[in-house]
């Protein structure tokens, strides 16, 4: 990881906090998900590959939809988590955050002495951290939910594809055996 800026001080602080074993986890399943469904689009008479890849999408979506809703409650605390975040940082990534927004600590106190807030007198009249912060992370972290909740509507759709797919592979099935018996061939 880069060392942290000015620009990149609050997104790293998130993403340090966010669910990323939820999300590497998630990862990998999406990909075997894809694994999957290769077999059941090469082999157009079989329903088993496609019943296997319907089954990981469903497995998908629980998962996404589970991060989701973890980040999405996390959002409904979000001055409190900052406040634990901000205690558990050190004085130089408190420093950026302050000269990132122009303010003297998270709730005024306790504030680190720098170029953005030289003395108490100074620090009085600026604000303090926790509404700037507070406001990039909820538009940070609503992107991130938003993103997650659009990949569960994308994967439900993907699933009735499949369960369409899976249908009409069992209708042409029927027909085939009803012509076998009645000594039809295909044209």
């Amino acid at each position: 990881m880069k060392a942290p800026t000015i620009d990149n001080v609050a997104p790293n602080l998130l993403l340090a906090h966010a669910p990323l074993n939820s999300a590497l986890f998630n990862a990998g399943l999406v990909f075997l998900t894809f694994i999957a469904s290769l077999p059941g689009l090469t082999f157009t008479t079989q329903r088993t590959w496609l019943k296997v890849h319907s089954w990981m999408v469903l497995g998908c979506i629980i998962v996404t939809l589970v991060i989701g809703l973890e980040i999405w409650f996390s959002t409904l605390q979000t001055r409190a988590n900052l406040a634990v975040m901000w205690d558990a940082e050190g004085p130089q990534m408190q420093q950026l955050l302050q000269a990132r927004w122009q303010c003297c600590g998270y709730m005024k106190t306790p504030f680190h002495t720098d170029s953005t807030c030289p003395n108490p007198l100074a620090a009085s009249a600026k604000p303090d951290c926790v509404g700037p912060f507070s406001n990039f992370a909820n538009g940070f972290l609503d992107l991130v939910f938003t993103a997650m909740f659009g990949m569960v509507a994308l994967d439900a759709i993907l699933l009735l594809s499949g369960l369409v797919v899976i249908k009409k592979r069992e209708e042409e099935e029927r027909y085939r055996h009803i012509d076998e018996k009645c000594k039809y061939t295909r044209f």
